[in-house]
């Protein structure tokens, strides 16, 4: 697969927007050549805000933007948004829904070498958490920018979460993002896969795998795990009896902790999950960590296996 950076699109998809809404602002917390807000930078430099290392302080920043009428995005590494500004975010931005998106780049493990300190593996547990807040992972740099885009047209407050390095491309030009409407990336009737983010391409890559091996595989791509796609899991559910959910994150509170709440309440059917449990990874290379810690397509397809034994 071709790829291409999810982080880079988005600071591109700025400047765009930009171009066409003089309400939209810019904060960045001393990252801007990582998070690539720097374009936007570059031909907003008025509109353009780096608040330094105090990404708490950025965050109350766009409130008082957004309170003013503006529309604010806000960009730093995920973890640095997640874990550090959390109260920020539920006291500034989700308690008086204000109009702030939150595009977080370097999510997951795969920024690599930065280590244990740097992987975002909490933060969709957190801003799920967070009332009238709409979370998204993208699945590729096409669907990023259509997710900028919807963002954008949309009011209240976002959390965004994109990659550090560039990653498969699993969409084709055309692409139309729906939010809270999950993606059916191929049909099949013994087993669904529920991907998200890096995930996705993982999962097609397991289902064809175990398509030479006879096993007719679903692979759904639920971009927007708040609001969840109830119907898509459902669904998927009747029609194929086994879920497997693949996801960069913890075991808790992400998208398979979603997915088995409706699940459990609507269609219970066999579930296999998988995550990084309940572990901080190590330092290492992207692909090296994603093999260690079980996020690779031969561990989808395992357990894929594992729910249809279970069917």
């Amino acid at each position: 697969m071709a790829e291409a950076s999810t982080r880079e699109t988005y600071g591109r998809t700025l400047v765009e927007l930009g171009r066409q809404n003089k309400d939209i602002v810019v904060l960045d917390a001393d990252l801007s050549s990582s998070t690539m807000t720097k374009f936007f930078s570059q031909e907003f430099p008025d509109r353009f805000f780096d608040c330094g290392l105090t990404e708490q302080n950025m965050v109350g920043i766009a409130a008082g933007l957004a309170a003013s009428g503006k529309s604010a995005f806000v960009s730093s590494f995920a973890i640095f948004i997640s874990c550090r500004c959390f109260d920020q975010m539920r006291l500034y931005l989700s308690q008086p829904e204000l109009n702030v998106k939150i595009v977080a780049t370097h999510g997951g493990i795969t920024v690599g070498e930065d280590g244990s300190s740097h992987h975002a593996i909490e933060d969709l547990a957190l801003c799920c958490a967070l009332p009238g807040f709409t979370v998204v992972v993208a699945a590729d740099a096409i669907e990023a920018a259509e997710a900028i885009r919807v963002a954008a047209s949309e009011y209240g407050p976002f959390y965004i979460r994109l990659s550090r390095p560039k990653t498969p491309i699993v969409y084709h030009e055309g692409y139309q993002f729906t939010l809270g409407k999950a993606v059916s990336m191929r049909q099949g009737k013994d087993a669904t896969v529920i991907a998200v983010g890096i995930m996705v391409a993982k999962a097609l890559e397991a289902a064809d795998i175990l398509a030479r091996q006879g096993i007719d595989c679903r692979v759904i791509n639920m971009h927007t795990l708040k609001p969840l796609d109830e119907a898509a899991v459902v669904k998927a559910a009747s029609e194929t009896g086994a879920i497997v959910v693949a996801e960069e994150h913890l075991a808790q509170g992400g998208l398979g902790s979603r997915v088995a709440q409706t699940v459990a309440k609507e269609k219970p059917v066999p579930m296999e999950f998988v995550n990084l449990g309940d572990r901080y990874a190590s330092s290492g290379k992207a692909e090296e960590l994603l093999q260690r810690y079980g996020l690779t397509a031969r561990d989808i397809e395992e357990s894929i296996k594992l729910a249809v034994k279970r069917k």
